[in-house]
């Protein structure tokens, strides 16, 4: 694999990776909250502005309750993200089909060649990685083990997008405050934060369902091996109960961490296909024929 190819591998998985961990069993800490939400691709902040009422009168926990039990329901979801991980700035587009299967489309701004969209997209027990019409194959069932413990690891972060998981870890935060009423693209929001850290994650995992368990400790452990051991989060909630927007911020051993995911539409068909089969190459397939092995 070309080292341009190697670090647009790396940085898609440090961002996803992350920023999943991060939404999937975090909290954060309120700090420049009122940058917090211009941060998001657009976001503007209007404290004056009246969010609606049931959502002003009710307490932050009983928010995040409620959105959580709304997120149930998500079976598609598209999202934008922006910001910096692992020392490399992001800015990609993600849509996302959890049931009845998981399945993902990411674009995203290429790390080395500026003004160049990469594409990533994850189905059927695959990656594939390309752009101008040009896709590399990673096929998790005959690439060598670490390569394909790297991309199931993508996809139980992805599937840690869904916003309920973010309302479940935020509830738990012994800072867990409203900040105020809050416009975000136009609508309504009530915007709440609070400060968590690895521990806390680790044993607000352990009283989960068993698959979502087993998703926030994939979490933890992204989190961990990146030298996170707090994180700072701000939620955004709409009128009907969403989360519209999530920013999570960090320091780890690569370097800072401040990432803003955007939900743009929630349960919205969402059709995602593998590249035509004459513009994939089988990176399996190619490693076979050369006789270098998976290595």
């Amino acid at each position: 694999m070309s080292v341009y190819r190697k670090k647009t591998v790396g940085a898609a998985l440090a961002a996803v990776l992350l920023v999943g961990g991060a939404t999937a069993c975090e909290n954060g800490k309120k700090e420049d909250s009122g940058k917090a939400a211009g941060a998001g691709a657009g976001a503007t902040a209007s404290p004056s502005a009246p969010a609606a009422k049931g959502a002003a009168e009710a307490s932050p926990v009983a928010l995040l309750e409620g959105t959580k039990k709304k997120s149930e329901e998500i079976t598609s979801l598209r999202y934008a993200m922006v910001g910096e991980a692992a020392g490399q700035k992001v800015t990609g587009e993600v849509s996302m089909r959890l049931k009845p299967s998981v399945a993902m489309a990411m674009t995203m701004d290429s790390p080395e060649k500026p003004g160049e969209k990469v594409g990533i997209r994850l189905i059927d027990g695959a990656m594939y990685l390309g752009s101008d019409g040009k896709w590399l194959k990673f096929d998790l069932k005959t690439l060598a083990p670490e390569q394909a413990k790297e991309l199931d690891a993508l996809g139980s972060a992805q599937q840690g997008q869904n916003p309920g998981d973010a309302a479940a870890g935020l509830s738990t935060a012994k800072d867990l405050k409203t900040v105020g009423e809050e416009t975000v693209d136009g609508q309504k929001t009530t915007h709440l934060a609070g400060t968590v850290t690895i521990d806390e994650l680790r044993a607000a995992s352990a009283a989960s369902t068993p698959e979502a368990k087993e998703r926030r400790e994939k979490s933890v452990k992204s989190l961990e091996d990146e030298g996170i051991k707090s994180l700072t989060m701000d939620i955004w909630i709409d009128e009907v109960g969403q989360a519209k927007q999530v920013r999570t911020r960090a320091a780890g051993s690569s370097g800072p961490m401040d990432m803003t995911i955007k939900f743009l539409d929630i349960n919205k068909p969402v059709e995602i296909t593998a590249p035509p089969a004459e513009q994939v190459i089988d990176l399996a397939e190619m490693v076979k024929d050369s006789g270098e092995g998976a290595a």
